[in-house]
């Protein structure tokens, strides 16, 4: 498709910037001209009504976001990784994904991993010249395998620090994956599946933090929670695999083994303490009515799945 036909098609903005015609992400939006006029409740409003944009850009992508989280899981079972790749909002929103797996869902370090362009500095203050440097996208997936699995983060769809990763992950065998806000990205080709949000333009042209990054957070969500779920790192909606590491989640852990057991409180604080704290263990053990050691097997055979463990001990299905 030439310029003049991707103009008419209303995919880019007639708008010239040198010799190159501007993303979606960066056209102006007509209905936000104007916005230091309007009152404090009105741009919040504007803002809120755009946000809906993301939902919507969201829902269109299910089906392929879908497939990539099956498998993701399936060469995850098999001890591959999931590695993310941006820079700037996308590269810290990669970051808060993969730092809340660990205490949801007990994962083990290394197994879902962020990388963003200018390190853990990038974290919390802005290293913007880092996203151009495709050299050090490549050496961010230098230890990727044939069994992982690399999704590039970048609103534009051309920063050049993910397209390094991709190329990098691509050459090492692993599948390739990008989200981006632009259906003409120059690192599609990088990519065995190519997300595309339609978010459009944004309220302040060109902040990308608005309703792309909130597209991109919402799918962060989405594949990292059915990730989890496929792994058998929940049971029914019960998070099973928690961490109980402050006064909260302790609590937490003990309304988890009621909700999935009917014990009352006394017994569920009995049974946990037996099986050393280890929530699966309870569950499966008071289930299963086995010994926390014979739990611990089964749930060990099982890749840690409640559901298949008490598959495995034949205990009544229940959730």
């Amino acid at each position: 498709m030439g310029r003049t036909d991707q103009a008419q098609s209303g995919a880019f903005d007639p708008t010239l910037e040198g010799d190159a015609l501007l993303p979606a992400t960066e056209r102006r939006l007509e209905s936000s001209l104007g916005i230091d006029e309007l009152t404090t409740a009105e741009f919040l409003t504007l803002l809120n009504e755009q946000d809906r944009t993301a939902i919507d850009a969201v829902a269109a992508v299910i089906p392929q976001v879908a497939e990539l989280v099956e498998i993701a899981a399936a060469r995850f079972l098999q001890g591959g990784r999931i590695h993310y790749f941006g820079a700037g909002t996308s590269g810290r929103l990669a970051v808060l994904d993969a730092a809340e797996l660990l205490p949801t869902f007990n994962l083990e370090p290394d197994l879902v991993v962020a990388h963003i362009a200018g390190g853990e500095q990038a974290l919390i203050r802005a290293v913007e010249d880092a996203e151009d440097s495709q050299q050090e996208g490549r050496q961010a997936a230098a230890g990727l395998g044939p069994l992982d699995v690399a999704i590039g983060l970048t609103a534009s769809g051309n920063t050049p620090y993910v397209g390094g990763a991709l190329s990098a992950a691509r050459e090492a065998g692993s599948v390739t994956a990008l989200v981006s806000c632009n259906e003409f990205a120059s690192l599609a080709p990088l990519a065995d599946f190519n997300v595309v949000l339609h978010t459009g333009a944004e309220v302040i042209t060109g902040s990308t933090r608005l309703k792309a990054g909130t597209a991109e957070k919402l799918v962060l969500n989405g594949f990292s929670t059915a990730l989890m779920v496929a792994v058998g790192r929940t049971w029914s909606n019960l998070m099973v695999s928690v961490v109980a590491t402050n006064e909260k989640l302790r609590r937490r852990t003990i309304r988890i083994l009621m909700q999935a057991t009917s014990l009352d409180e006394q017994a569920a604080r009995e049974v946990l303490a037996r099986c050393d704290g280890e929530l699966k263990v309870a569950i499966v053990a008071t289930i299963a009515r086995v010994d926390p050691e014979h739990a611990r097997s089964a749930l060990a055979d099982a890749q840690q799945s409640v559901r298949d463990a008490l598959r495995l001990l034949d205990a009544p299905p229940r959730s």
